[in-house]
């Protein structure tokens, strides 16, 4: 399984960016995907998660209203749009693939997926 993920960069306060995560060497269609987030001297959190039945996405508090998470399965790829942009959303920011296909889960559970990809920087200046 191959992740990859593009988008990052930098930004000032209140703009946005656009992640992109493209996935090969699974069924995308039929896992659970998530978007999480490590920022320097901080725990991996899980920032919008996505089922694989395509419920209702879960969002972090911290970016409810502001993040955006989709999919197009036809392509393997998983979309962050992140608008208005705080400097305390700096990070790295990971695609995951849930370990299990077919399940689902309330929030973004950081022990039920797979971290595959390098990450790409979003770094937000004040």
């Amino acid at each position: 399984v191959q992740v990859e993920e593009s988008g990052g960069g930098l930004v000032r306060a209140g703009g946005s960016l656009r992640l992109s995560c493209t996935v090969s060497g699974l069924s995308f269609g039929d896992y659970t995907m998530g978007w999480f987030r490590q920022a320097p001297g901080k725990e991996r959190e899980g920032v919008s998660c996505v089922s694989w039945n395509r419920g209702s996405p879960y969002y972090a508090e911290s970016v409810k209203g502001r993040f955006s998470i989709s999919r197009d399965n036809a392509k393997n790829t998983l979309i962050l749009q992140m608008n208005t942009l705080k400097p305390e959303d700096t990070a790295v920011y990971y695609c995951a693939t849930a370990r299990a296909s077919r399940d689902a889960y309330w929030a973004c559970p950081r022990d039920v997926f797979e971290f595959r990809g390098q990450g790409t920087q979003v770094t937000v200046s004040s």
